[in-house]
C-alpha cells in the first residue's frame, strides 16, 4: 500500500475514533424522560444507586445554569447522558425538561435552570458496582447505596474523596460528606455476599498454600532420611589430622 493508501486508512480510523469517542449528548426525548424522584434530600447533592442507574438531585442557589460533563478513557470531557431532567421550585412545583433551556457541544451538556433558587434532579445509566462524577455543586453530598450492598472493605469498596461517614438506614448505607472540597466523586462498592464468597476464596487459598507448605515439607524430610540412610550426611570428625602434629619445622 502506498503513501496515500496509508494516510486515507489512518484519516479514516481518525474520523471513526472522534465520532466513538465525541459525546453528541442526550437528545430532547431522552431528557423529557418521566421519573420519580425523592425531593426530600438535606444534603447539596444526593445520589441514590441502583445498580443500572442513578439518581442525582441538586441543591442550587442563585444560580442559573449548570454544566455537566464526564470523562472519556483518554480523560477528556464530553457530555454527560443525562435523563429525565427535573426542576422542583422552592414551592414544591415539579417541571421537566420543557422548562429547561439546554445546549450541548463536544465537552459538555449545559442546562439554563428556569429558577435560580431550587432542586434538579436527572438519572444518569450506572456500569456495575461503581459510579465516578464531578461535584456540580459545593457543599455536602450523600451517597445512598442499594439495598443489601456496603463500602469498607478495601479490596472490595473504594470511596474518595476521604473524611466520609457511613451510616444504614432502613437496609440502605448511607454515605455523607461535610463538605466536598475534591472535583470528583467516586464510590465502588459490593453486594454483602460478596465479603463471604471473598472470606471463604481467601480460606481456601490459605488452605491450599499451607497443605502445599506441609507437603514439600514432608519431601524434603524424606529426602534428608534417605540421605542419612545412604551416609551422605555423616560427618567424620576424626579425619587424623589431629594426630599428626605440627607440620615440619613448626614444633616446639
Amino acid at each position: 500500500m502506498n503513501r496515500r493508501g496509508l494516510a486515507l486508512v489512518g484519516l479514516g480510523i481518525l474520523v471513526v475514533l472522534t465520532g466513538c469517542l465525541g459525546g453528541s449528548g442526550p437528545s430532547e426525548k431522552q431528557l423529557q424522560a418521566d421519573a420519580d424522584y425523592d425531593w426530600n434530600t438535606s444534603a447539596n447533592g444526593t445520589l441514590r444507586l441502583g445498580g443500572d442507574s442513578y439518581t442525582a438531585v441538586y441543591e442550587v442557589h442563585n444560580t442559573s445554569q449548570l454544566d455537566f460533563y464526564q470523562r472519556d478513557m483518554f480523560n477528556n470531557r464530553e457530555p454527560l447522558p443525562i435523563r429525565a431532567v427535573q426542576f422542583r421550585y422552592p414551592n414544591g412545583t415539579v417541571v421537566n425538561a420543557t422548562a429547561f433551556d439546554s445546549s450541548t457541544n463536544d465537552e459538555r451538556i449545559r442546562l439554563e435552570l428556569p429558577n435560580r433558587t431550587g432542586k434538579l434532579a436527572y438519572t444518569v445509566e450506572q456500569n456495575g458496582k461503581a459510579v465516578q462524577t464531578a461535584t456540580f455543586v459545593d457543599g455536602s453530598y450523600e451517597v445512598v447505596l442499594p439495598p443489601k450492598t456496603n463500602v469498607g472493605v478495601p479490596i472490595l469498596s473504594n470511596v474518595v474523596p476521604g473524611g466520609y461517614e457511613t451510616k444504614p438506614i432502613d437496609g440502605q448505607v448511607h454515605i455523607t460528606w461535610e463538605n466536598v472540597n475534591s472535583d470528583e466523586l467516586i464510590v465502588e462498592y459490593y453486594l454483602e455476599r460478596d465479603v463471604w464468597l471473598f472470606g471463604g476464596l481467601f480460606a481456601l487459598l490459605v488452605a491450599i498454600g499451607i497443605s502445599g507448605g506441609v507437603y514439600y515439607w514432608r519431601q524434603i524430610r524424606s529426602l534428608q532420611d534417605r540421605r542419612e540412610e545412604v551416609g551422605l550426611d555423616i560427618e567424620d570428625d576424626d579425619d587424623g589430622l589431629d594426630d599428626q602434629g605440627p607440620p615440619p619445622g613448626m614444633g616446639p
